[in-house]
């Protein structure tokens, strides 16, 4: 596990610092709003209705997680579309990289997808004041449809197992592309490779403590994929 030696809450007094949690309430509430687009889009694909309400209820879960971002970055002081648009570079990239072609596909992304995206910013939060740790970790705590999309994706395997190798590769792809957008996020974004890394007055990871992050990363997204009766 990440480093208990967190900051105090004095350190939003700290422009880098908070830089760094407004950038990442940003990047959390775009990836919230545009999960909840995404899954609205790929409801459309669902076999039937009741695939298509537990697909519209997982976007609508995603959305309650958007507001209480945006919320915060407003009592923060933040304009939270503005510091959202920031990052719609970079989720454009992924979803252009990572467009589902069935909704199989669509409830893969969505279920490895979004444990990757949690898996990540749960480390960073490690390293957060306390209150702002408290609301990444609540917005992260999962939509509660997770055993709708194993039992859907196992269930399309019984039917034909050809899905099944099909879908390991997606999730393959998934990993990679996810891996890549949170590299590009650190490498990118000074202030909030700072609140990972540390500073002076607060300690963070060090190299060898991201390799071991990317390590525990790979290995839960692994777990999940078993899960889902596909191999890593």
């Amino acid at each position: 596990m990440a480093s208990k030696n967190v900051p105090p809450p004095s350190t939003l007094d700290d422009p880098v610092y908070r830089t760094g949690v407004i950038e990442l309430l940003g990047i959390l509430a775009y990836g919230e709003i545009s999960a909840c687009e995404r899954l609205a889009e790929d409801a459309k694909m669902a076999p039937d209705l009741k695939t298509k309400v537990e697909i519209a209820a997982m976007a609508t879960a995603e959305f309650g997680h958007f507001e209480k971002l945006r919320d915060r970055l407003v009592q923060l002081g933040e304009d939270p579309y503005e510091t959202m648009q920031e990052f719609a570079t970079i989720f454009e990239r992924f979803h252009r990289q990572t467009a589902p072609s069935d909704w199989l596909e669509g409830l893969v992304k969505a279920y490895v997808g979004d444990g990757l995206a949690a898996d990540f910013y749960r480390e960073i939060a490690a390293y957060l004041d306390p209150e702002t740790r408290s609301l990444v970790l609540d917005t992260l705590s999962g939509t509660g449809h997770s055993d709708f999309v194993v039992d859907a994706v196992r269930g399309a395997i019984e039917k034909d197992p050809r899905v099944g190798g099909r879908l390991a590769l997606w999730g393959r792809r998934l990993m990679g592309e996810a891996l890549s957008q949170a590299q590009t996020v650190v490498a990118e974004r000074d202030a909030l490779s700072t609140v990972l890394v540390g500073g002076v007055d607060h300690p963070g990871m060090d190299l060898a403590g991201i390799g071991r992050m990317f390590t525990r990363l790979t290995e839960a997204h692994a777990a999940r994929m078993d899960k889902l009766g596909l191999a890593a």
